[in-house]
């Protein structure tokens, strides 16, 4: 299994050695005495750090260039980070990982994160690079007691041993434009906006309506993936298999999405998210109706692309519950720093205080169920970005219901190449059996393991 999760996750170059850093258990971690005077920490931006900065008390300064945090006991935090972008993240964490257990105390891994897309591949029982949060220290039947419960699902391994934690959780919503409900609707009202987009078959009527007006219900037919996505019921690939099983969920995002495109629901010049032409559609420019966001594409995506003024958006229920994305903290095995680890991983997901402190000063939807349910009813947490409106009302009942979609360690792979297959058949560049076929190639590009694609029936 070992050599099974190299060859799936480092570079073939790499892959060709063996996994001598990732083999110890948490009783040779470290666990006790003397700790080292370096934590470094593997992220792949700064937003991990800017909310330790935030809360966490032993915190004495940062450097200017942000690459060293030292704490009030003389302890230096480095923070080693990388583009997420083309995987290069998980390329430079995935070889200090390799060396690991013969680092030099101060340069070995003691904390590292990951996304939900790709965390399966982390808390591997097998690969053992995350250790379990009971070997630190952390009960998480108790001190993580107030957590939603998918977040803890999602940071487990096939055992049900939890190998990590996060501070947020990733309700998604629907965020809209107010003056096109207005132009439309007659209203902005986040109820009444509900009801025209409860569920797929209302929001296909609904988008009927702002088609025959001049504008799109969503920008890209990328845009509502992970609300297929989030709702498989089989993971990509089971637990001692080597074949990709296309769950009906993306099957029905395929169909839908290619009638939503011909029907002009869907803005056919935006291939896809993360580009020019995605961004340029949250301007105020643009005929776009919709996006589909939890809080963090709230913060980091519409805010910064949104040329208007405040008070332009506003949020409502989406037409099917989701959860998009979500960053967890893993605690490395062989890290020299299992005190400081784990004060860390307490202080910046297990404490209600300093979570709600996160939501009220980054806007994130932060990991207690009972914080989450006092910002909902608290005003101080209306945001002006959204006309006053408090979003934690919306999306804490969406969280509520959030059951975590089956994961696997190739659901990155999946995740991106079957969109990027049927791209080229959305725009009419390759016909559907072509798409298919054109999966099958990347996916095993990707996963050299992988003997065969199964498609339903």
């Amino acid at each position: 299994m070992k050599r099974k999760w190299i060859a799936m996750l480092l570079t073939a170059a790499v892959a060709a050695g063996t996994l001598t850093g990732c083999g110890s258990s948490g009783a040779d971690s470290g666990t006790s005495g003397e700790e080292g005077k370096v934590i470094n920490i593997y992220t792949w931006n700064n937003e991990f750090r800017e909310r330790v900065e935030l809360i966490y008390p032993e915190v004495e300064k940062t450097s200017e260039d942000g690459t060293v945090t030292t704490l009030k006991d003389g302890t230096e935090i480095h923070w080693i980070v990388n583009p997420n972008q083309d995987g290069v993240y998980q390329q430079k964490l995935d070889e200090a990982l390799l060396k690991q257990a013969d680092a030099p105390a101060d340069e070995k891994v003691d904390i590292f994160l990951s996304e939900t897309d790709y965390v399966n591949k982390y808390t591997d029982a097998d690969a053992d690079v995350a250790m379990p949060l009971t070997d630190l220290g952390i009960d998480p039947d108790a001190d993580l007691a107030d957590q939603y419960e998918f977040t803890k699902t999602t940071a487990s391994d096939v055992n049900g041993v939890q190998r990590g934690s996060t501070w947020q959780c990733c309700p998604g919503l629907l965020v809209y434009r107010r003056d096109i409900a207005k132009d439309v609707f007659g209203t902005d009202d986040p109820e009444a906006v509900a009801e025209k987009t409860k569920d797929w078959d209302t929001l296909k009527v609904t988008a009927e309506e702002l088609k025959a007006k001049g504008y799109y219900t969503f920008a890209s037919y990328a845009d509502t993936f992970r609300l297929y996505g989030n709702n498989i019921a089989q993971s990509w690939v089971a637990p001692g298999e080597t074949s990709i099983k296309v769950d009906p969920m993306i099957m029905s995002w395929i169909a839908d999405s290619k009638e939503w495109l011909d029907a002009g629901y869907l803005n056919e010049t935006v291939k896809g998210q993360w580009n020019d032409d995605w961004n340029k559609a949250m301007g105020s420019q643009s005929k776009v109706f919709a996006f589909l966001f939890p809080a963090w594409g709230i913060d980091f995506t519409l805010k910064p692309n949104w040329d208007g003024e405040s008070g332009a958006w506003a949020v409502t229920t989406p037409p099917q519950e989701y959860n998009w994305g979500g960053s967890y903290i893993h605690a490395c095995t062989g890290t020299d720093n299992p005190e400081h680890v784990k004060d860390i991983i307490l202080a910046m997901t297990a404490d209600k205080d300093n979570l709600l402190k996160i939501s009220k000063e980054k806007a994130d939807f932060t990991n207690t169920k009972s914080g989450m349910q006092e910002a909902a009813s608290d005003n101080s947490f209306a945001s002006e970005f959204l006309g006053g409106q408090n979003p934690f009302t919306y999306f804490a009942p969406v969280a509520e219901n959030i059951k975590i979609a089956p994961l696997s360690a190739y659901d990155q792979g999946c995740v991106e190449l079957i969109q990027n297959s049927f791209s080229d058949y959305y725009q009419d560049k390759v016909d559907y059996d072509k798409a298919k076929a054109n999966f099958e190639t990347a996916i095993r590009e990707r996963y050299p393991d992988v003997t065969e694609v199964v498609w339903p029936q």
